[in-house]
């Protein structure tokens, strides 16, 4: 039996092949999308109930957070969109302790790879991909969105190395877009968080990491061919500089990019509030937007 074989069976188990609009079905758990060193990476796809479109769901890689070095695929605040028809496939990836920067990158984009490469069979829209995280989630997930075709982070990972990693749209909670000038917007209590962590994804501090800080660093990559863009951020958040979704803003509009900034006012780092349903519905509503006149193929 083969791997799509194996994923089509637990796609119906977890269905229990009855489709119904507006609920969620038993998510399928522990796809393997790729083996670094015989480790095995794994995502979880969270599943409509709503019979899948002739095109497929359109489909939210979810990029976790725990400032690169913590963190699981388990958290996905976001799980409301399902009801909206979105696959969410949350994705896990080589943390900063097991292996430095780009390896995180390298992982991401090969999950995505795995899914377009299965999208005929796990009923996944190929046009309609979308990346989204929290946190460092998020700035791994707008680091994926602007390199397209970057040779350095594309990386070597997983089985389907022809197959495109782009995406239609990205969505940021929170997140880092310039590792090079985070540090200089930093509370002291944001300090006593981001040194040590991006230290441990750097390999070192990124004064001393300069070219890898910036090589990690979205605000370095945006071009005038990159996908939409929605940034969220809270104006109170001690851990993660709102002057850093400010700068990744800055370059999108730069260029003339669709982009969307939305200041959760008095958010912190988290919270329920960035995920209230007036915020997801926002989210379905930039996506929808913007996934409607993704060109077919």
């Amino acid at each position: 039996m083969n791997v799509t074989t194996k994923i089509l069976l637990t796609l119906c188990v977890a269905a229990t092949c009855k489709l119904n609009v507006g609920r969620a079905a038993a998510p399928v758990r522990e796809l393997i999308y790729a083996q670094v060193s015989d480790v095995p990476l794994a995502l979880d796809l969270h599943l409509p109930e709503a019979t899948a479109p002739d095109s497929g769901y359109p489909t939210i890689i979810w990029v976790h957070g725990g400032a690169w070095r913590s963190g699981s695929k388990e958290s996905v605040p976001i799980q409301e969109l399902v009801e909206r028809g979105y696959v969410i496939a949350s994705v896990n990836y080589r943390l900063s302790p097991v292996a430095k920067f780009p390896a995180q990158i390298h992982d991401i984009k090969a999950a995505i790879r795995f899914l377009r490469a299965n999208a005929i069979d796990l009923k996944l829209d190929q046009r309609k991909m979308i990346v989204a995280g929290v946190s460092a989630g998020a700035h791994l997930a707008a680091l994926v969105g602007v390199t397209n075709g970057h040779a350095e982070l594309e990386g070597a990972v997983g089985e389907h190395l022809q197959v495109d990693s782009s995406v239609a749209a990205i969505v940021s909670f929170f997140g880092a877009s310039n590792l090079r000038s985070i540090l200089s917007q930093s509370t002291p209590y944001g300090l006593n968080m981001r040194v040590p962590a991006l230290e441990l994804l750097l390999g070192g501090d990124p004064e001393s990491r300069a070219d890898l800080a910036r090589l990690a660093s979205p605000v370095e990559h945006v071009s005038a061919d990159d996908p939409p863009l929605l940034l969220i951020h809270g104006d109170q958040d001690p851990q993660m500089p709102i002057q850093q979704s400010h700068e990744l803003h800055g370059k999108y509009k730069g260029v003339k990019r669709p982009v969307q900034f939305e200041v959760v006012h008095g958010g912190k780092h988290g919270g329920d509030e960035h995920y209230t349903p007036a915020m997801l519905e926002l989210v379905a509503k930039f996506l929808e937007q913007h996934l409607a006149s993704v060109p077919r193929k």
